[in-house]
């Protein structure tokens, strides 16, 4: 029973938040004096020069992601992989997404709806995917996007520290789906 009422009070806090959150920020520059609408529009515009300005870094991370998909190379990646995993408790099959979910979160959710729908979500593969969605980051698109908008020349050691720290996600991931 308690469970029940818990997971209505989240459900109804989840559904409240957004509206929430708009009216506080409205509230707050009302409170403040400030024209929250021209506020707006001018976050807005500056949204959508930023959109104009990366947009050729997408179409080309989100073109690479579907020739290494259309073209065979993640499976056969998995293929010869598959021993090395076996060792670590790693299914094979979640190579592919391993692989995207750096560059792609788009790509790397279509990859987990393919795993799931052959697998199953509540199956060790599926639990894997699941956990390691959440525990990963899209490395070399944030890389590539925030670092061309705000103009970093040197990133010294972020792409080390972002996929020590990926390795670290997929790591967890199986631990975790592992003690379920």
């Amino acid at each position: 029973m308690n469970r029940v009422f818990f997971m209505k009070i989240l459900m109804y806090l989840s559904t409240c938040m957004i509206p929430l959150l708009i009216f506080s920020i409205v509230g707050y520059g009302l409170l403040a004096k400030k024209n929250v609408y021209e506020s707006f529009i001018k976050g807005a515009a500056d949204g959508l020069r930023t959109v104009v300005q990366i947009m050729p870094t997408l179409i080309g991370l989100m073109t690479a992601v579907g020739i290494l998909r259309a073209s065979g190379f993640l499976e056969d990646i998995s293929g010869y992989l598959a021993k090395a995993l076996s060792g670590i408790q790693f299914p094979p099959e979640l190579v592919p997404l391993s692989i995207i979910r750096m560059f792609s979160s788009s790509a790397a959710t279509g990859l987990a709806l393919d795993i799931f729908k052959e697998f199953g979500p509540d199956s060790r593969v599926g639990l894997i995917a699941s956990i390691m969605m959440s525990c990963t980051e899209t490395v070399f698109y944030t890389m590539s996007v925030y670092f061309m908008k705000a103009e970093v020349k040197k990133t010294r050691y972020t792409l080390a520290g972002a996929l020590l720290a990926t390795i670290a996600g997929i790591a967890a991931s199986v631990v975790l789906a592992g003690m379920m």
